[in-house]
This record gives C-alpha cells, sequence and structure tokens, in this order.
C-alpha cells in the first residue's frame, strides 16, 4: 500500500498563488501514478494536475498554464498554483495510483487518497 499526506493549502486573494505538496510513502511508491484531485461545496470532484509514473503529466481543463505539477526521483509530488480565481476555492487530495500510466481524468484509477487540504480563494 501507499500512503500519501499533503501539505500547503491555505487562503490567498484572487491573483495570488499557492503551492501544495504531497509526500507518498509505502511499498513500491515509485511505481504508481500520482495526482491531484479538489472538491468544491456542491461540486464533484475533478483532476486537477498529475504525473504518472513515466513522468506523463495530466491537467484538468483550464488548469494548465496556471498550474503546474511536478514529481522528484523520491516521494513528492508539489503543485504550484499562479494567478488563483475564486472558482479554485475548494478542498485539494493528493491521491496515488497502482496503475503506472494513470492520469487525471479518470479518479476511479486512483486508490490512495490523502486527508485532503483546504484552499480558498477570495475575490
Amino acid at each position: 500500500q501507499v500512503q500519501v499526506v499533503e501539505s500547503g493549502g491555505g487562503s490567498v486573494q484572487s491573483g495570488g498563488s499557492l503551492r501544495l505538496s504531497c509526500v507518498a510513502s509505502g511499498d513500491n511508491y515509485k511505481t504508481y501514478s500520482m495526482g491531484w484531485f479538489r472538491q468544491a461545496p456542491g461540486k464533484e470532484r475533478e483532476g486537477v494536475a498529475g504525473i504518472d509514473a513515466t513522468g506523463t503529466r495530466s491537467y484538468g481543463e483550464d488548469n494548465q498554464g496556471r498550474f503546474t505539477v511536478s514529481r522528484d526521483a523520491k516521494n513528492t509530488l508539489v503543485l504550484e498554483m499562479n494567478n488563483l480565481k475564486p472558482e479554485d476555492t475548494a478542498v485539494y487530495y493528493c491521491a496515488a495510483a497502482e496503475y503506472s500510466r494513470a492520469g487525471v481524468g479518470w479518479s476511479g484509477d486512483f486508490g490512495y487518497w490523502g486527508q485532503g487540504t483546504q484552499v480558498t480563494v477570495s475575490s
């Protein structure tokens, strides 16, 4: 199994930036895909950005260009968010998938989830 723990998040004004980090631990996490998802009140969970085990990135709609995802050789997935908008307000979750080529277009592939971290963007 893989455990994932998020950090970062918080409150920022519109146009600001935030950085989220996710540390993975456990068996064979390097062969797992990892990604960020978010869920706003009253809305479905949606993919934000991720990197699979081959290094291929995937982004949710309208995120690429404002959000950048990176993954180091060890065990950390980082999401850099710039030019944040009030509609980015949500709980952000880090997740890991046993599949080496899973993208954030389908959350069902991701079986390991963190507790989530709140991101609030005020206008």
